[in-house]
């Protein structure tokens, strides 16, 4: 039996495949350290195929997708000054593959399905993990917290918080009746019940936070785009000036203390102390990707005993541009900062400055709480991380895909208002209608 390329590759036709796709590989990104190279083995399997069935498809437009080709070309060179060459060759190679996938799960799969598969897989990983029921000791605060078949209360916290916020989103903006609410109340119990039994701070004050965006940018749906761009820059100007007054007024260590922290993050001040030590010694190219925390290196072997890692792996400077500066310099550390900074304004500007879409509200979000986490988490920088992917997927999104003309069309078919041409419609087959401002 033959099956039809649209199954596979067509964002309007390949809904069941591609959320297989998206569960397979949440699946991967959270328990491949359990399940061993077979999770990963599976995630290369659901995307990479997908070349033979039309690589035209992810031919075209490729050059929109330099500045992740360069930073991942950049990785892999780092091998040649790395002080870790055998450990850099091997993970810039997944790495760059991995970036591979989510270009092509970018080109193949719609926001709409990505969301769904991304319902189904956190369910499915939280299930299995509330059936491990693993808690864990922190030494440094003393609290007990639950880790379910993770190794961090911080990793699972994160899988949480994204049950929240796809089921927030997907109940906004593609819920069809009755039963896609019933199918979404499990997940979001399941999230939040998770979410507050690991005590992560950092999880618990992202989401409140990505979510008022989001719906702020929903309600813009309402506006012109003339009054969208006017309350955008006084926003964007409020947030700079409460954030300096915050600041200024002590009030980042109130929002602390009510998650129980203090002014030291549990110590990743420190941790970033000792990174920004150690870029002074190789500022510009770094120590080479993945080349700090190998076992046998002395600056390594000595943070793990400090903080108690007897696994001795699976450590990091908590931060995401000094990991970046360590690694990379400040050349890596500034591609990767392009990169995030460019998928945040790409989405947000087709929000308030081009025709309002639901998908970019969604994967503005995203970016969002990717962003926040970046500074005391490290979850963008490496291989078979859902963050990583959500990035990557996010930003070759931006990727303006020609539309599917018909033939003997009776009337040309309309051009976005603002730019002159046909804004990345959600549905190839249909055109964008330009917004009125």
């Amino acid at each position: 039996m033959k099956i039809p390329k649209s199954l596979l590759i067509d964002p309007e036709k390949n809904s069941v495949y591609g959320a297989f796709a998206v569960v397979v590989s949440i699946w991967a990104f959270s328990y491949s350290v359990i399940f061993g190279q077979v999770l990963i083995l599976a995630y290369y399997a659901v995307w990479l195929p997908l070349i033979l069935v039309d690589y035209r498809r992810f031919l075209r437009h490729l050059s929109s997708a330099w500045l992740p080709l360069l930073f991942a070309a950049y990785v892999c060179f780092s091998v040649f000054w790395s002080q870790a060459p055998g450990v850099t060759a091997r993970t810039s190679v997944q790495y760059f593959s991995h970036i591979a996938c989510a270009y092509i799960a970018a080109r193949t799969v719609s926001v709409r399905t990505l969301t769904i598969g991304a319902l189904v897989g956190i369910f499915v990983v939280l299930l299995y993990s509330v059936k491990v029921g693993n808690y864990s000791e922190d030494v440094l605060d003393g609290t007990v917290n639950f880790v379910g078949a993770f190794a961090s209360k911080n990793q699972i916290g994160f899988v949480g918080s994204l049950g929240i916020y796809f089921c927030v989103v997907f109940l906004a903006f593609y819920r069809r009746g009755r039963l896609s609410f019933i199918l979404a109340v499990p997940v979001v119990l399941l999230s939040a019940y998770v979410l507050v039994a690991s005590h992560s701070a950092t999880s618990m004050a992202s989401i409140p936070a990505v979510l008022a965006l989001v719906a702020l940018l929903a309600m813009s749906k309402l506006l012109s785009r003339r009054y969208r761009r006017v309350i955008f820059l006084i926003g964007a100007g409020l947030l700079v000036v409460t954030a300096f007054v915050a600041l200024n007024l002590g009030l980042m260590d109130f929002v602390l203390g009510l998650f129980g922290k203090d002014s030291t993050l549990t110590g990743r001040t420190y941790l970033w102390e000792q990174g920004w030590n150690t870029v002074q010694k190789s500022p510009i190219l770094g120590v080479g990707y993945a080349a700090y925390w190998v076992q046998g290196f002395a600056e390594a072997e000595r943070l793990w005993n400090e903080f108690y890692i007897t696994t001795r792996t699976g450590f990091h400077f908590h931060n995401t541009y000094i990991e970046a500066l360590v690694e990379l310099g400040f050349v890596g550390a500034t591609l990767v900062s392009l990169i995030m900074l460019r998928t945040l304004y790409g989405h947000v500007s087709a929000v308030i400055f081009k025709a309002w879409q639901a998908d970019s509200v969604i994967l503005f979000g995203v970016m969002v709480l990717l962003l926040i986490r970046s500074f005391v988490e490290v979850e963008i920088l490496n291989p078979y991380i859902m963050g990583s992917f959500l990035m990557y997927f996010s930003f070759f999104k931006l990727a303006r895909l020609p539309v599917t003309r018909r033939r003997r069309s009776p009337r040309p078919e309309p051009a976005d208002a603002a730019g002159g041409e046909a804004d990345w419609p959600r549905h190839a087959r249909r055109p964008a209608v330009a917004d009125q401002a």
